[in-house]
C-alpha cells in the first residue's frame, strides 16, 4: 500500500502569494470585480496610480476602486496555518517599524509599515479629519445664483474664493454646511444648491452629480459649477 503523498508549502504558493510583491499574502484582499487577491497594502498602493486590476487589467471602478475591495479573513487564516511563524513574523515587523518611528511624508512609519495601517483603511482608526484624504478629488466652482426677486438676496453673497477641491464622495449637504460657514449665515438659514438649473438633493455626492448632470457638457466644461441661492419655499 502506497503512503499518501505529502504536500509541501511551495505546492500552494500559487494560491497564497501576491501577484504584485511576490511574497506571502499579508491581509489578503480580494477585488470583487474579478476575484483576484493581493496583499491589502499592495493593491491599495496600486490603486493610487491605476483603476485597473494589476493581474487581469479589468477596470475595477471608474473613480474609486478601493470601494471594490474585500478582506478575506478565511484565506488569511489558511495562510497562517500553511506557513508556520508567519503571523508572529508579521507582528514583529509591525512592532519593529513602530519602535523605530520612521518618518515618511511626515508620518511615523517605516518603508513597509503601510501594512500596519490597514485597520485604519477599514475605518477602524483615525479621525474624521482625514477620512477622504485618499479619495479621488474633483474641482468645483461655487457660484452665487443672483436673482433680485429672491428674498434674502442681501444675506447670500458670492464667495471671495469660489474654487474648491474636494473628495468625489462629499455630499451636497456638506457643501451647504461649508457655504453657511464661509458666508456666516444664521444656523436656521437654508440654501438650495443647483447644477444645470436643477436643485440637488442633500445626499447627492459630487461624483453622482458629475456623472449624471455635468459630464454631458463635455470634457472642456471644467471645473464643475454648482450654484447656490436662498431656499425657495414652494409651499
Amino acid at each position: 500500500m502506497t503512503s499518501p503523498r505529502k504536500h509541501l508549502v511551495k505546492d500552494f504558493n500559487h494560491f497564497i502569494t501576491c501577484y504584485v510583491c511576490k511574497g506571502y499574502l499579508i491581509k489578503p484582499t480580494t477585488v470583487t470585480e474579478c476575484l483576484h487577491t493581493f496583499c491589502r497594502s499592495c493593491i491599495i498602493q496600486h490603486f493610487e496610480d491605476s483603476n485597473d486590476c494589476p493581474k487581469c487589467g479589468i477596470q475595477v471602478h471608474e473613480t474609486n476602486p478601493r470601494e471594490m475591495l474585500r478582506l478575506d479573513n478565511t484565506l488569511e487564516e489558511i495562510i497562517f496555518k500553511l506557513v508556520p511563524g508567519l503571523r508572529e513574523k508579521q507582528q514583529q515587523e509591525i512592532e519593529f517599524w513602530r519602535s523605530r518611528k520612521w518618518k515618511e511624508n511626515g508620518e511615523e512609519d517605516g518603508p513597509r509599515s503601510k501594512r500596519s495601517r490597514l485597520d485604519d483603511d477599514d475605518g477602524g482608526g483615525g479621525g474624521d479629519g482625514d477620512y477622504h484624504r485618499s479619495d479621488p478629488q474633483i474641482a468645483i466652482c461655487l457660484d452665487c445664483l443672483r436673482n433680485s426677486s429672491l428674498v434674502g438676496e442681501n444675506v447670500v453673497k458670492g464667495l471671495m474664493k469660489k474654487f474648491i477641491r474636494c473628495s468625489t464622495r462629499v455630499t451636497v449637504g456638506t457643501i451647504k454646511k461649508f457655504l453657511s460657514l464661509k458666508l456666516k449665515l444664521p444656523s436656521s438659514y437654508e440654501l438650495d444648491v443647483l447644477c444645470n438649473g436643477e436643485i440637488m438633493g442633500k445626499d447627492h455626492t459630487m461624483e453622482f452629480i458629475y456623472m449624471t448632470r455635468w459630464r454631458l457638457r463635455g470634457e472642456t466644461a471644467y471645473p464643475m459649477v454648482l450654484e447656490y441661492r436662498p431656499r425657495i419655499d414652494f409651499g
